[in-house]
């Protein structure tokens, strides 16, 4: 049983040292900057659209 679980380790090691390609630094700090500005669009977007139901409704019931 522990040679099995030891087995499965040094695969796993195998795995992420040898056949696993890792993104440069460029590539993730491009990835990083289109996630942002897509989390950034999209606030944006649900800030406008509450910002307009907030005045559709309040113009329907007015206090």
């Amino acid at each position: 049983m522990f040679s099995k679980i030891v087995n499965y380790c040094k695969a796993c090691y195998d795995e992420l040292v040898h056949k696993t390609t890792w993104p440069t630094r460029a590539e993730l700090t491009h990835s990083a900057m289109i996630v942002l500005s897509a989390s950034l669009v999209i606030a944006l977007v649900v800030f406008g659209m509450d910002s307009l139901f907030k005045f559709v409704m309040s113009t329907i019931y007015p206090r």
